[in-house]
């Protein structure tokens, strides 16, 4: 026998002992050391097994500094018993019978306990229509990993050939394909000319056909190729192929086949080939709209078209959360006001959600251990913070800084705030996080703004606002820093503000119409928003309240004004609002 055949043979053979072994110790339950509780079930497992297989149980098995904890049962919230039962025998058969029904769930799991093999590598192909779906919807993610490589010539076709992909710009499904094409080339690129009707180039900017596609130097060497490149550059141009005639079948076909009498079909005209189709993909719709979160429903705002769209039902969101929309576009629903009546040692949670806008459900992400209200969100690169605010508990203000790491879905707390604040704002801009504003203990509302280097782990104090204030709006517009409302010792405030970063500087910036708190402030599309808050209400008995208002605003930029837009919007009710990118034509119209 050949000494690599035999070699390969004897590592098979191992395998296969090892695998077989550990599984028949985890059906008689033997050697087990940790319990996973998912729901009312639990699952006896071997901490090695998980360790090895997942980043996310490896984390939770060791301690920061490398120790090994000594953790016998682990709780897994939101998570399908029954889903969780099918990954953990994967782990320990390398089998799993992912079907059209189940196969969407269990990459969701999957994807949250870092098994992404549980999900992809050797099931793609075989999957079904279901699975190319789940990957058509998440191409630009799912194209970046290397199980995206193993798929067959034949199922990668069915992906990128249909309307249904889920891209913004074409050429990501161009520059997918040729990585694949790549990544075996001697075998694929033979491929190359039937993948190529996948391909919609008049939907390419010219610029990237003429620099990215003609000058491939694996199409540049082919010349059947070469003759396709030519026809797309004339129908580019505006002259389209001629296309021939076809012979229409009629309905008495099979009857004028076997003999009987009827007329000669009619002529239509052939397709074109798909590589000159020009229908826009399903995921090129995707336009920025405005996103009103609240604890009945997320309704994004379309504000040039004046519509309304349904982006996910939201009955689990707490009310008074705090929102944000992160560089990758993924939005994160932090905190609230929650009692959770059966935990009688922690009743008040800090729940932790992610929106999937293409299932228009919400994932549930680790709860922040340290439950508070009127903090602030920030980002930068994969981590989350939650700065500052008020401890749930203690009714005190906190200069405690969480940090959510995205990758391992782990909590930690990070360098603290250089004073103890709450009702403040934080933005977020080129990976540091900006805390504005605020309101101390002792009731003084403060002008102060600092600014987070998490790569240094140092705040450090900048220009402070002309004004101070908590409770208030603050977005990042157009490269620089904008602060709305609020209020102070004096009451509610209409002044708002302009921060240059570069120059860290303060200016005056367009009064607000109205007096009012809590005005969420939007950069969407462009565009400047204003959407809702609390103003001062004259009431049915001539005296002035505090009151809801759901208005929203818009910033014209050449007159230096803001200017009304809508008089009520009954979504923004209890709304944290954020800009996000949406693809409005899956999300149904309200």
């Amino acid at each position: 026998m050949d000494p690599k055949t035999l070699k390969e043979d004897l590592r098979l053979y191992q395998s296969t002992l090892l695998q077989e072994g550990l599984r028949e110790l985890l059906n008689e339950n033997k050697l087990v050391d940790c319990t996973l509780k998912v729901g009312d079930r639990s699952f006896p497992c071997h901490r090695v097994i998980m360790a090895a297989c997942s980043p996310y149980f490896r984390e939770l098995f060791f301690s920061e500094d490398g120790k090994e904890l000594d953790c016998k049962e682990v709780v897994l919230e939101n998570v399908d018993p029954t889903v969780m039962d099918m990954i953990i025998q994967y782990l320990y058969s390398a089998d799993i019978d992912l079907t059209d029904d189940n196969v969407q769930d269990i990459f969701v799991v999957a994807n949250r306990f870092q098994i992404p093999s549980a999900g992809a590598g050797s099931q793609l192909p075989s999957a079904g229509g279901g699975h190319r779906n789940y990957i058509a919807d998440r191409f630009e993610s799912l194209c970046k990993e290397e199980d995206f490589l193993q798929l067959a010539p034949h199922e990668l076709f069915a992906i990128i050939g249909g309307d249904s992909l889920n891209v913004e710009k074409e050429e990501v499904v161009f520059e997918s394909l040729m990585r694949w094409i790549r990544s075996d080339k001697e075998k694929r690129v033979k491929t190359l000319n039937e993948a190529f009707e996948c391909i919609r180039f008049r939907l390419l900017p010219e610029k990237y056909f003429k620099e990215k596609v003609e000058m491939d130097d694996i199409i540049k060497a082919d010349p059947e190729l070469q003759k396709k490149i030519q026809v797309i550059k004339d129908a580019c141009a505006g002259k389209l192929p001629e296309r021939k005639k076809k012979e229409k079948k009629k309905e008495g076909e099979a009857e004028e086949e076997s003999g009987a009498s009827g007329e000669a079909g009619e002529e239509e005209d052939e397709l074109l080939p798909g590589y000159l189709n020009d229908i826009r993909r399903h995921g090129m719709y995707c336009r920025d709209l405005v996103l009103m979160v609240n604890d009945t429903a997320a309704v994004a705002y379309d504000a040039n078209e004046n519509e309304c769209f349904l982006a996910a039902m939201a009955e689990q969101i707490p009310r008074n959360h705090v929102s944000l929309t992160s560089k990758k576009n993924e939005l994160y629903v932090l905190g609230g006001l929650f009692v959770d009546e059966e935990n009688k040692e922690n009743p008040l949670q800090c729940y932790f959600y992610q929106l999937d806008s293409l299932a228009a459900d919400w994932i549930a992400l680790p709860p922040m251990p340290s439950p508070r209200c009127l903090f602030g969100m920030g980002e930068s690169e994969n981590l989350i913070f939650a700065v500052a605010g008020k401890d749930l508990q203690t009714n005190e203000s906190l200069d405690s800084v969480m940090c959510y790491d995205i990758e391992k879905m782990k909590w930690n707390e990070t360098k603290k705030l250089p004073l103890q604040i709450h009702g403040h704002s934080v933005v977020s801009h080129n990976g540091l996080v900006y805390s504005i504003g605020g309101k101390t203990d002792d009731n003084k509302t403060i002008n102060k703004m600092f600014v987070y280097n998490h790569k240094k782990s140092e705040w450090r104090e900048l220009a402070a606002m002309k004004t101070a204030r908590a409770m208030f709006g603050a977005v990042v517009h157009n490269g620089k820093i904008i602060v709305s409302g609020g209020m102070n010792e004096e009451g509610l405030t209409a002044a708002s503000e302009i921060y240059d970063i570069g120059a860290n500087k303060w200016d005056t910036f367009a009064e607000f119409p109205q007096e009012r708190s809590s005005v969420n402030l939007v950069s969407s599309g462009g565009a400047l928003y204003a959407v809702g808050g609390f103003a001062m209400v004259q009431m049915e008995n001539k005296e002035c309240a505090p009151a809801e208002v759901t208005d929203i605003w818009q910033y014209e930029e050449g007159k230096k004004q803001w200017a009304g837009m809508l008089r009520e919007m009954r979504y923004a009710s209890g709304s944290s609002c954020v800009s996000m990118r949406l693809n409005a034509a899956r999300m149904p119209k309200l």
